[in-house]
């Protein structure tokens, strides 16, 4: 069965996004993207709330048209395009490049999704990780945790609505800018 990971920058301070939803503080360089480029490839479909999606919408689909575009960006861009994708919103009619709305997470859904072939699902916003985490669907959790304190901004774990989950650490990689991947996955007698 395909496993669901939430792959997330977040601040040493617990945030995804600024006060006012910026991420110009991701410390994302060549060896990071390349990174991520790597790691994405070989997924089997993005699982994103509405605003990730539009976020992502609003770039990737012509990110590689510029003729200055870094290999690592064209590349990038060439994955989204093309990677199934199931958009979570109550307000979206339609989604183009490869992307399916879906209205409610409904866990025997999310269920039969993961039973088909293919590789594992990322989710992707702070908000659908939260319904999908208090419904007991991620299995792992892959943190890229960026050094820097923003203070302020939107948390990845909200306090309200979370109850313990305890997680064995599998590996960590420390990237040459100081981004520091962690990567957990609950318990096996879960």
């Amino acid at each position: 069965m395909r496993k669901i990971i939430l792959m997330m920058s977040v601040s040493l301070d617990g945030f995804f996004e600024g006060p006012d939803r910026e991420l110009d503080w991701h410390l994302v360089d060549e060896e990071v993207h390349g990174h991520f480029n790597r790691r994405m490839s070989t997924v089997g479909a993005f699982l994103d709330g509405r605003v990730t999606y539009e976020m992502m919408a609003g770039f990737w689909p012509t990110a590689d048209s510029a003729p200055s575009s870094p290999a690592s960006v064209t590349e990038f861009a060439a994955i989204w395009r093309d990677m199934p994708k199931f958009v979570f919103s109550r307000t979206l009619d339609r989604a183009g490049w490869n992307t399916t709305v879906v209205r409610d997470v409904v866990v025997e859904d999310i269920r039969a999704l993961q039973a088909q072939p293919g590789g594992d699902m990322l989710v992707g916003g702070a908000d659908l990780a939260a319904t999908f985490m208090r419904l007991g669907l991620i299995d792992e959790f892959e943190l890229y945790v960026h050094p820097v304190v923003l203070g302020r901004g939107t948390p990845l774990f909200s306090p309200s609505g979370v109850t313990p989950l305890p997680l064995r650490l599998t590996g960590t990689h420390t990237f040459g800018n100081g981004v520091v991947l962690l990567h957990y996955r609950r318990p096996l007698d879960e």
